[in-house]
Parts: C-alpha cells; sequence; structure tokens
C-alpha cells in the first residue's frame, strides 16, 4: 500500500492536486513524472524522508509499490 506520505510527496513535487496512486501504478503513468522531473521526484523523497537513494535501487523499482518498499526498508 503507497503511504499518504509518499503520494502526497510526489503529487506535491509533480505540482498535481490529486491523481489515484496504486502499487502497481508506474511512474511514467503520472502527469509530469517524465525523465525530467524523474530527479526532482527521487529529491524530493529523499528530502522529506532524510534517507538516501541509491540509482542503482531506484531503477530496480518497477512501479510505485517497489519504490515505497524501497523507502520503508530505508527507514527500518
Amino acid at each position: 500500500m503507497i503511504s499518504e506520505r509518499l503520494k502526497n510527496t510526489i503529487l506535491k513535487q509533480l505540482e498535481l492536486e490529486d491523481y489515484e496512486i496504486l502499487e502497481e501504478t508506474k511512474a511514467n503513468t503520472i502527469p509530469g513524472w517524465d525523465s525530467l522531473s524523474h530527479a526532482n521526484v527521487i529529491l524530493t523523497i529523499e528530502k522529506e524522508y532524510n534517507i538516501r537513494l541509491k540509482h542503482i535501487e531506484v531503477l530496480k523499482c518497477k512501479n510505485l509499490g517497489d519504490l515505497q518498499r524501497l523507502v520503508d526498508s530505508k527507514l527500518s
């Protein structure tokens, strides 16, 4: 399940009012999330959670559920 915190962090960075984000949602299906905004989204997540995500770890994420699990693993 995607946390409200992660969802809100992503939506704020992409300047979206609301968008349904599910575990199987892929980044390229979210309006405004493209190759140019990708780095900013990841940086914003790192700042929000005070974590560091390695490039290779992010590349392995196939959907937002994978990204949520990655963030959760950094927090534990």
